[in-house]
């Protein structure tokens, strides 16, 4: 059985498949749902589409170097479904799941299903995180957050603050902006990185160096590198590098990070000037290494010059405090992260921070696995050209368990509701 008919749930199947093991994908709405119900209208993949790439299927089209909209991205996860031949039931929502003697039964809005083994790849994105403090924000204000969020034109007019500066954050600020709204950003943790770098794409380096491919058994914190925060990226035609100092060129006010709210004040953090030297420390360290990978591996004659970039201009007297009920800001876009929504497990394997336990994509269930998680087995893990080694690496996992376990009952086909 396998939760999820996105590109992990997809890919599951193809090596299922392969392996000649009868299984079902089961999708609570269409193949790659998430990408159509999900995502704003202008958003485009990170990754270029030379990196665009599923088991068996890679990008042919005229532009390797540009990025995929959301269409695009459905279109090639739709064709990935039809060449792999998943056997998809769509329209079919899971609500539980459950241990039994030889395996798990799985109950659907359309009956119950037993199975042997149950992959997860249900994805990492299905809540959006907001503090709680969010219920303190005055009622006049609108709050939204990704999911919620399509275009600017659909927002009241007025000022919008966009809360945390990862790949979301600094692309909605940057296109609320682009609209003629007063747009404040308040910043956290972030990753910075350039678009570009020596005349690549920063994605090119990290996948030529090595970088993508480090296990996650080779990560000294693996529970932190789980965490971080997606990087400032977007992608556009002209490879635009937007980070905050690109975002306050454009006249995006950068405040701290937002502490709580009292008396109707957003408080945020005065601590900028050490977040922002944390990102460029960081920024400059990685692009050291891949300076130090091109020199050791003879690559500096295909690549351009080593560079390095100016550090980020911290605001002058960034503000501390906003009252929220003066009329300033209408609405509050929430791009403080996401999280996978596992109320549906009814397997103890998910702590107390709602994380699933598992050990490079094998749950702590035996016959349960995992995919589509942030670093899974490797750092690419999310990414859509990240799921090929996993998957099968997860199924052949599954398929050693299998050959292990005799055939029980828990083959049984779906029952009436």
């Amino acid at each position: 059985m396998v939760i999820g008919a996105g590109h992990a749930g997809l890919a599951a199947s193809h090596f299922l498949s392969g392996r000649g093991i009868d299984h079902v994908v089961l999708e609570r709405g269409e193949v790659a749902n998430s990408w159509r119900r999900e995502r704003w209208d202008s958003l485009r993949l990170l990754t270029p589409n030379w990196q665009s790439r599923l088991p068996g299927l890679r990008y042919e089209g005229l532009d390797p170097d540009g990025y995929m909209t959301m269409g695009e991205v459905v279109g090639l996860i739709a064709r990935f479904a039809a060449v792999c031949r998943a056997p998809v039931e769509t329209g079919t929502n899971v609500t539980a799941v459950r241990r039994t003697d030889d395996g798990y039964r799985v109950t659907t809005d359309l009956g119950e299903i037993g199975c042997r083994a149950v992959v997860i790849a249900s994805g990492a994105f299905n809540r959006p995180s907001v503090p709680e403090f969010g219920a303190a924000v005055p009622p006049g204000v609108e709050q939204l957050t990704p999911f919620d969020y399509r275009e600017p034109a659909r927002l009241p007019d007025g000022g919008v603050l966009v809360v945390g500066a990862s790949a979301t954050g600094v692309q909605l600020a940057a296109e609320l902006r682009r609209s003629g709204r007063p747009v404040t950003l308040a910043v956290g943790e972030h990753v910075r990185l350039p678009r570009t770098y020596r005349g690549r794409d920063v994605l090119w380096w990290m996948e030529e160096s090595g970088m993508w491919d480090q296990r996650h058994d080779e990560v000294d914190d693996l529970t932190r590198a789980r965490r971080l925060p997606s990087p400032q990226l977007v992608g556009t035609p002209e490879r635009t590098t937007l980070d905050l100092n690109a975002l306050a060129a454009l006249g995006v006010e950068l405040v701290g990070r937002w502490a709580g709210v009292r008396d109707g004040e957003a408080l945020f953090s005065g601590g900028l000037r050490n977040v922002f030297s944390l990102a460029d420390l960081k920024m400059g360290r990685l692009l050291a290494t891949f300076d130090e990978w091109a020199r050791t591996h003879g690559r500096d004659a295909e690549v351009d010059a080593p560079e390095r970039f100016a550090a980020t201009r911290v605001p002058a007297s960034p503000r501390l405090r906003l009252d929220l009920a003066s009329g300033e800001i209408r609405v509050v876009v929430w791009a403080t992260g996401f999280r996978p929504d596992y109320g549906w497990l009814k397997v103890p394997v998910v702590d107390q921070k709602g994380r699933l336990r598992h050990d490079g994509g094998v749950v702590d269930s035996p016959g349960l696995y995992a995919l589509g998680l942030p670093v899974l087995r490797r750092r690419k893990s999310t990414f859509i050209h990240g799921i090929e080694d996993d998957a099968r690496d997860v199924v052949d996992h599954l398929a050693r368990y299998l050959a292990t376990r005799p055939v029980g009952a828990a083959r049984g086909a779906a029952s009436a509701p």
